[in-house]
């Protein structure tokens, strides 16, 4: 199985964990660290996750969320496709680099995208390539 987790995604643990959602989303995310670490799942990382990785102020974050791209099966580089498929998620309202992590996780062919986004959550329903769920959903389906 193949998953590719989006940065919101990767930052979370970093997020402040006062709220309830939060920590349990973070939890939810370490889970599939753990699951990413002992080869139960495969990971895709992209060239826009490297993009917005390396924009982070923090270094320390930004140097511990890049350890994973080590980890990852497979890396998507930019393609005509992509930013074919990003512009057309764009028209559907989703913004342009969050349909960039769209467009990577569809063209890595990636069972599941996993993101703490509220507004890619609000849209899932009308992405039909890639099965979009947030880190609780997704240990909750224990694949």
């Amino acid at each position: 199985m193949l998953v590719y987790l989006d940065i919101c995604c990767f930052n979370r643990p970093f997020d402040d964990q006062f709220q309830n959602k939060v920590y349990l989303e973070t939890e939810a995310k370490l889970f599939i660290q753990q699951r990413l670490k002992k080869k139960e799942i495969d990971l895709a990382w992209s060239y826009i996750l490297d993009y917005e990785n390396t924009a982070n102020p923090d270094s320390d974050v930004s140097a511990s969320i890049g350890k994973w791209e080590n980890i990852a099966k497979i890396k998507i580089i930019e393609s005509e496709f992509i930013l074919k498929y990003a512009r057309d998620l764009v028209k559907m309202g989703i913004g342009v680099k969050d349909s960039l992590h769209i467009a990577c996780a569809v063209e890595a062919k990636s069972d599941f995208f996993i993101t703490v986004d509220k507004g890619i959550l609000n849209k899932r329903k009308f992405i039909k390539e890639v099965r979009i769920v947030s880190p609780t959903e997704f240990i909750e389906m224990e694949v």
